[in-house]
């Protein structure tokens, strides 16, 4: 089976709030999936749903084949979770806490050993293993939670906000390890960051009030930018009239931007009509003239200017 993950239809309702309105997704073992939206859009009650924390009003959950509602104990066995603030019991410490939870999954003796070692190993906290977990910062809380998720080498990872708290250093740790494990795990990321949806997935779950409104690649997700593709030519003030004027002679160029800088040289942005690449039609508009170019740089589109788009537009929501 190549479908770890089935959500079908879920929905769930706080009172009068509809938090999931209708989510389907299914996750492929080896995909590492971006479940992002703004907050409150019902990413972490999703996740709560998915791994049977949370009970849906309508709609099934299955895990590698096995139903969440039928046989919650055993879909719950595959599954690696590490919830939002990465809770634990304060007065534990990382060695007593890791060596609860492969009790309560059932290692003992030399393979609880190994898998204890393993994780503590992947996750980077042989320093702090006989620490109270209360007195451990934010983002080592955050790697004690995500030593637990790893430790029975689950076929399913959801992850809530994994790199919540981590310095630069920790989280291209933490992506790096997310990278090992994917081959032959389906792994669902919630975040509201980004840059993490570009650093590590392979598909990208936008949400909106409890609704998906995009499903695809990051860089698909990228290309609903306008500006998708813009290339940005930085030329001397003495030239830039010249080049504003070629530039915008191009059919497949929708306007031309123009901005000045203190050093006398002027930025001139070539938007495509149409999110083609036009960095070929445009080099070669400036080669025939004798306009001297300082920098030329292309522009795939910016995540954020589209996350903004799909969240804040009424007409957006529901659409994928």
């Amino acid at each position: 089976m190549s479908e770890y993950v089935i959500l079908d239809q879920l929905t769930k309702r706080f009172g009068t709030l509809v938090a999931v309105d209708g989510i389907s997704l299914r996750v492929d073992r080896g995909e590492v999936l971006g479940f992002i939206g703004p907050n409150g859009a019902g990413k972490s009650t999703t996740m709560k749903m998915a791994t049977g924390f949370l009970i849906p009003d309508s709609g099934t959950v299955s895990i590698c084949g096995v139903s969440m509602t039928a046989h919650a104990k055993d879909a719950k066995r595959r599954i690696g979770y590490l919830p939002e603030g990465a809770p634990a019991y304060g007065d534990m410490t990382p060695t007593g806490f890791l060596h609860f939870i492969s009790e309560v999954r059932g290692f003992s003796g030399a393979e609880r050993r190994h898998r204890i070692e393993l994780a503590v190993e992947r996750a980077e906290l042989s320093g702090v293993m006989s620490q109270r977990i209360e007195t451990l910062s934010k983002g080592f809380k955050r790697r004690v939670g995500l030593a637990q998720a790893i430790l029975h080498e689950p076929e399913v990872l959801i992850l809530d906000e994994p790199t919540d708290g981590l310095d630069p250093n920790q989280k291209f740790h933490v992506r790096s390890l997310i990278g090992d494990m994917a081959a032959d795990t389906a792994i669902i990321i919630s975040t509201h960051i980004l840059e993490e949806v570009e650093a590590v997935c392979t598909r990208a779950v936008l949400i909106d009030r409890g609704r998906v409104v995009f499903d695809g690649s990051p860089p698909a997700l990228q290309a609903r930018d306008p500006r998708h593709n813009s290339m940005l030519v930085r030329v001397a003030l003495s030239g830039a009239d010249e080049a504003e004027r070629l530039i915008g002679a191009l059919g497949s160029v929708r306007s031309v931007e123009r901005a000045a800088d203190a050093n006398g040289m002027v930025t001139l942005t070539a938007v495509p009509s149409d999110h083609r690449a036009i960095a070929t039609e445009v080099a070669e508009a400036i080669a025939r003239s004798s306009i001297r170019v300082e920098e030329v740089t292309i522009k795939p589109g910016r995540l954020d200017d589209v996350f903004r788009d799909l969240t804040t537009s009424d007409t957006g929501a529901g659409h994928a």
